[in-house]
């Protein structure tokens, strides 16, 4: 387990055993999220870096998953000391860093995110982060953010798989291992599974595991056994865009499969 052993995610992993399942938002919709959390989704990742969400959708968003009893995890678009601000006053459960490349960029991640003396965030009192100052003590409140929110790098190059274990060193961070990225960044594109890619990560959670550290990946469906056998904290699998277009895909297939039957079988007089 993680040095931050009070964060809200690795109390869910003790209370309700690993992995957690989670599934991701790439756009604005609160019935998706209600829907999600009604199957039974434990996490919700909202997507930042690639996808057009803004700061202020995203804090809808956390509040909405929130209310509905599931943890969230925004994705920050870079590390810039904005932009880890910006969503870390929207008050998420974990906060994910991609392409954390080096030890240097992360303990920047950390002085941006943690509140003094774990780090320099930035003094703002009236954020959702902190009850809206609705507090007795606004330094108790900072200091109580500090221990329940996760910060989370991924390790999605070959750069950072180097570095792993002196990032995995690092204390107060979790890891998130991007297995699409770093097939493209170790040159087999696309290939998941392939040799390089699990020697890869089989060094990633080595690192990991020396250093308690909790582990969640991103995978589609054809990979979900592997993950689940590597004893993985937090499983993220599809994501809004997929559910609509494998939702829609299923309906015409049907559609098409009643259309071609009848033409099969026309209708006697």
């Amino acid at each position: 387990m993680t040095e931050q052993s009070a964060t809200r995610l690795s109390r869910a992993v003790q209370e309700l055993g690993a992995p957690l399942l989670g599934i991701a938002a790439y756009f604005y919709d609160p019935i998706f999220v209600e829907i999600a959390a009604k199957l039974g989704f434990r996490v919700l990742w909202i997507e930042m870096e690639h996808a057009h969400i803004t700061f202020a959708e995203t804090a809808d968003l956390c509040r909405i998953a929130g209310g509905l009893g599931m943890l969230t995890m925004i994705r920050i678009p870079d590390n810039r000391r904005e932009s880890v601000l910006k969503a870390a006053e929207c008050g998420p459960d974990i906060l994910d860093l991609p392409m954390a490349d080096s030890p240097e960029i992360v303990r920047a991640f950390i002085q941006h995110a943690r509140f003094r003396p774990a780090g320099a965030r930035g003094y703002f009192s009236v954020p959702r982060a902190l009850d809206y100052g609705i507090t007795d003590s606004l330094p108790a409140a900072q200091q109580k953010v500090n221990s329940e929110l996760c910060l989370m790098i991924q390790i999605e190059t070959e750069e950072a798989v180097n570095y792993a274990d002196e990032l995995c060193a690092i204390e107060g961070i979790d890891i998130f291992i991007g297995p699409a990225d770093l097939s493209a960044s170790l040159g087999v594109s696309g290939q998941t599974t392939h040799p390089k890619v699990a020697e890869a990560v089989q060094r990633i959670l080595r690192s990991a595991r020396r250093h308690k550290k909790l582990v969640a990946v991103g995978a589609p469906l054809p990979d979900v056994q592997f993950w689940a056998d590597q004893g993985i904290d937090l499983l993220f699998c599809g994501n809004d865009i997929a559910c609509l277009r494998i939702g829609a895909q299923t309906i015409l297939k049907q559609l098409n499969a009643v259309i071609q039957n009848r033409k099969a079988s026309p209708p006697t007089a």
